[in-house]
């Protein structure tokens, strides 16, 4: 293997990177996935544990712990590497029993631990249960971790513990199941009385460094082992402290909080965002807690970097930007917060396709689908810097553009725009629009690209009814909503900014494609819309969820809603919990697949929406029932990335899906986007007017307190009550000049 240009190698096998010197490790027996291999489900089936702030994360198993043989992904996490492989704690030479395990507040966990029997050298036996390990971990730039140990028996108790640390440095997307032939260096670790040092030498010439640093100080260190021994009287206790720090040579200096204050600074941010944030209270306090916990996960998902400030797409494998998921995310929480978008629209219009890159799917005016900054990316082993292969990103970018202008009123904002606007409509008109027919297709030029490049981008997802994949270029169904609904809303926009000639223009570009899309996509036999069109313009006729996206964007003509409506809440589409992605009369339906049969929360949060937006609130409410109930049997009541699409029965539960992301963007956004269908919410800040359509809580429901509410410059608070079948509202408080108009 060559070393890494910029390291002076010497004859001792030491080597120089900038002004430190390391042992090169000649044995990487703490790489444990060299071979790339894919998750396993015996793997992942456990429950896991996940703290976030920032972007580092970590994710271990329901004891705290990551084991040396884990495969399954565990670790601590910064900028797509992982910094930490092994992070062990055994009691007594033994691992301890678990009690308790909980991360609910995002950004820090708490885990209580005894003892299993234990047998001393003296001949004492210190009973089970009888010693209580507490294990409290928050990040805060670090990870920092708090263990109390306390002795509950009557006679003193010798304590042995030890903790054990190593790293593979993997990258993500080898963490993922990537499989790679080049490596860069494995270096020795680095050890003092009180701290250990981790390091990688990677390919990208980036130094990469764990440091353990132990404000307790071990009684020793071996290898990377540090070992606590200490005799407890009875009912003493004994705390250890320690932080882990990723550094990287971007890292700045920080001055190392203790571990309250750690706690402290970011329990107070997260209060400082819920105060800042609309204040939403229902008389259903499951579903309030159901508010309450997405809320957390917005918060958590929330991340500040040096690209900028935006929603992550969830974790452990998506802390990074997604074009298409993190845009979502924010449409889906305008009523809530808007300076996600705000912020979001600033990020994307930096990173918005410049030139022709077929090994990045880079077309000008594009909207990315995917950054990454670790090694593979560096190296450019990986598209990812950023990838574009979205073909919705694009139209989206332009919906939450408007959505921002409709919340919030800033027009010189919006005109400041312009140019990413027209970059990002040529693009649907040009390079989107592959053959020239009116539609946007996709297809893939990069060689490591996405295959599909919808929302369903799964090797398998657009499937013909008879089990053949289907061809690109491929024009998928809500990808034309969208780009009609985005070229409605840029109509309004440039109406608003006097651009009334490019308006019309829009207009009627949007009214040609509502046409064609209701003309080429109708299935009559179906009374419903083709998934797609394959590369030689034929539908792809299997039933699935992706149009329903059109009744949220508009696309759907009126007399065929009622059908796609119905067609929808039929029992091979609706399974009780959720709407699937697939029917379960198609022969490529599998409940258990990631987009062929399962039930994702934000898909079916768009559904909704739309459900509502054309006055089928019976229909909309049965969804959201389903979801609602759902959230129930899971932990912090907090929606997956998805869900297995069983059939809801009297007795069942939903079936989790394996390796879902939890928590996840949109899928902690879900709920408020439902929640906005149900009260009829919809902002219009330029004209001073927040409209109210044809509110409907469903019968769970009595009443909804909304407090706080941001449009352009007021601060708007309502309650809404359900009596009987009829929901209405007031306005309980206004701190503004905004009107408030009923609309049916």
């Amino acid at each position: 293997m060559t070393e890494p240009t910029n390291s002076e190698t010497t004859e001792n096998r030491q080597i120089k990177i900038g002004d430190e010197y390391f042992e090169v490790l000649t044995e990487d027996s703490g790489r444990v996935l060299t071979q790339g291999e894919p998750f396993v489900i015996v793997d992942v089936k456990k429950e896991k544990l996940v703290v976030k702030e920032g972007e580092l994360f970590l994710y271990t198993d329901i004891d705290g712990n990551i084991a040396r043989e884990d495969t399954s992904g565990l670790g601590l996490y910064y900028q797509d590497t992982r910094f930490l492989s092994t992070f062990n704690m055994s009691l007594f030479d033994s691992t301890p029993v678990l009690l308790s395990s909980t991360a609910d507040r995002g950004f820090m966990s708490q885990i209580e631990l005894t003892n299993a029997d234990y047998l001393c050298e003296d001949g004492t036996v210190v009973p089970q249960e009888t010693v209580n390990i507490r294990r409290i971990r928050v990040i805060n730039e670090k990870l920092f971790e708090l263990i109390r140990v306390k002795n509950y028996n009557h006679f003193p108790v010798d304590v042995s513990i030890e903790f054990e640390f190593d790293s593979d440095f993997a990258d993500m997307f080898e963490v993922r199941g990537t499989r790679r032939t080049r490596y860069g260096t494995r270096l020795a670790p680095k050890t003092s009385e009180d701290s250990i040092l981790l390091a990688y030498h990677g390919l990208d010439a980036i130094l990469r460094k764990t440091r353990i640093f132990f404000e307790t100080a071990p009684d020793g260190i071996n290898g990377t082992t540090a070992c606590f021994n200490f005799r407890l009287k009875p009912r003493e206790r004994r705390v250890i402290k320690f932080n882990v720090e990723a550094i990287l040579p971007t890292s700045t200096e920080t001055s190392t909080p203790d571990f309250n204050r750690a706690i402290g600074e970011v329990r107070k941010s997260y209060e400082s965002w819920f105060e800042e944030s609309s204040q939403i209270k229902a008389d259903n306090e499951l579903f309030t807690q159901v508010l309450r916990s997405s809320q957390r996960d917005i918060r958590m998902l929330l991340t500040d970097t040096d690209m900028g400030y935006f929603l992550s797409a969830g974790v452990p494998w998506f802390v990074t930007p997604f074009g298409r998921d993190t845009i979502i995310t924010c449409l889906q929480i305008m009523m809530l917060d808007t300076h996600p978008a705000i912020e979001t629209a600033q990020v994307f219009t930096q990173l918005q396709g410049k030139t022709l890159d077929p090994w990045r799917d880079e077309e000008p005016g594009k909207i990315f689908h995917e950054i990454r900054r670790g090694e593979l990316a560096n190296i450019k082993a990986i598209p990812h810097t950023p990838y574009f292969g979205s073909a919705d990103s694009t139209a989206l970018f332009l919906i939450l553009v408007s959505d921002i202008l409709k919340w919030t009123g800033d027009i010189e904002a919006a005109e400041s725009m312009i140019g990413p606007i027209e970059s990002a409509l040529n693009w649907i008109d040009d390079h989107g629009d592959v053959d020239g027919d009116g539609f946007v297709e996709y297809v893939t030029r990069s060689s490591r690209g996405l295959v599909n490049q919808g929302w369903k981008d799964s090797g398998n997802s657009i499937i013909h009814t008879d089990g053949r994949l289907a061809e690109p270029p491929i024009a998928l169904a809500e990808v034309q909503a969208y780009n009609y609904y985005a070229k409605r809303r840029m109509a309004e926009l440039f109406a608003l900014l006097g651009n009334h000639e490019r308006s019309e223009e829009l207009n009627q570009q949007a009214a040609k494609l509502k046409r064609r899309f209701n003309e080429v996509f109708w299935m009559p036999r179906e009374n419903y819309f083709a998934l797609a069109l394959d590369h030689d313009k034929k539908p792809v006729k299997t039933v699935t969820s992706n149009p329903g996206h059109g009744l949220w964007a508009g696309i759907i003509d009126e007399e065929k809603a009622a059908l796609v409506a119905q067609r929808l809440l039929q029992p091979d589409m609706f399974s009780g919990w959720g709407l699937r992605t697939m029917s379960k009369s198609s022969i490529n339906y599998n409940p258990m697949s990631y987009h062929n049969g399962s039930v994702w929360p934000h898909d079916n949060a768009i559904i909704i929406r739309g459900l509502k937006k054309y006055g089928f609130n019976k229909e909309a409410e049965a969804v959201a029932t389903g979801l609602f109930e759902a959230a129930l049997h899971y932990e912090y009541y907090r929606l997956p990335e998805l869900f297995c699409g069983f059939t809801k029965r009297s007795i069942s539960r939903p079936v989790n899906y394996p390796v879902a992301c939890s928590p996840q963007a949109w899928a902690a956004g879900s709920i408020f986007m439902i929640l906005q269908a149900l009260l009829g919410i919809y902002a219009d800040a330029p004209a001073n007017t927040l409209y109210i359509n044809n509110p409907s809580l469903p019968s769970w429901l009595g009443e909804v307190d909304v407090t706080g509410m941001r449009i352009g410059g007021s601060l708007i608070s309502l309650k809404f009550r359900r009596e009987g079948d009829v929901t209405s509202f007031v306005v309980t408080k206004k701190d503004g000049t905004i009107k408030t108009i009923v609309t049916e």
